[in-house]
């Protein structure tokens, strides 16, 4: 199949279960969001209500530049989840359609949404949502509606780090070379973008 179809018919099955999501959770009426990176949870809220949503990061698209960049390439970003979306670059490979191997590249207004559809499709979700500051549209895959006692609890367990907020506590050897970045290795299998339970054993 042709990528043009392809995305076509992910774009169709969006805006289906749009729909169904926006009716179940009355999320147009929401009058402000919130995102936090670290705890990876979406805050909708008004004067009145509120409403809160685990989400994986699909992707960014620059109003200035004008180009899409995939959430697994942006190295500025500190969500886990957002190795979720390799899975999109796996999907491109096996089908060689490079938008969806393509770390940036060139788009247009219709390529954020498309883009996600792609990601709902392959990844799955109860919905999507995007929000847009002044010169940039993030695009956001739901997975879950979660209570603010469970993102309280979330970020309760998050340490504050000077260069990139609260993150993810974990333990490293201290003899570890400070120099050169070599990695290191975990005392169990792991891959990529893996969610830990809280038993797990982080050290290196």
């Amino acid at each position: 199949m042709k990528y043009e179809k392809y995305a076509q018919k992910a774009v169709d099955k969006l805006q289906e279960r749009q729909l169904a999501f926006r009716a179940k959770f009355d999320t147009e009426n929401y009058a402000s969001w919130f995102y936090n990176q670290s705890s990876e949870a979406l805050r909708l809220y008004s004067d009145d209500k509120e409403i809160y949503f685990r989400y994986i990061p699909v992707g960014t698209y620059s109003l200035n530049t004008n180009t899409w960049m995939w959430a697994w390439a942006n190295e500025d970003s500190v969500e886990t989840r957002k190795f979720r979306t390799l899975k999109v670059k796996e999907y491109g490979e096996k089908k060689n359609y490079e938008n969806l191997t393509n770390a940036h590249f060139n788009g247009d207004k219709y390529t954020g949404w498309e883009s996600t559809a792609i990601a709902f499709d392959i990844i799955g979700g109860i919905g999507t949502y995007r929000v847009i500051t002044e010169h940039l549209e993030k695009y956001f895959l739901l997975t879950e509606q979660i209570t603010k006692e469970e993102v309280e609890k979330i970020e309760s367990e998050l340490i504050e780090c000077s260069a990139h907020g609260k993150i993810r506590k974990a333990f490293i050897c201290q003899h570890l070379n400070t120099e050169t970045k070599t990695g290191f290795e975990e005392a169990f299998e792991t891959y990529r973008g893996m969610e830990l339970d809280e038993d797990d054993d982080l050290q290196a």
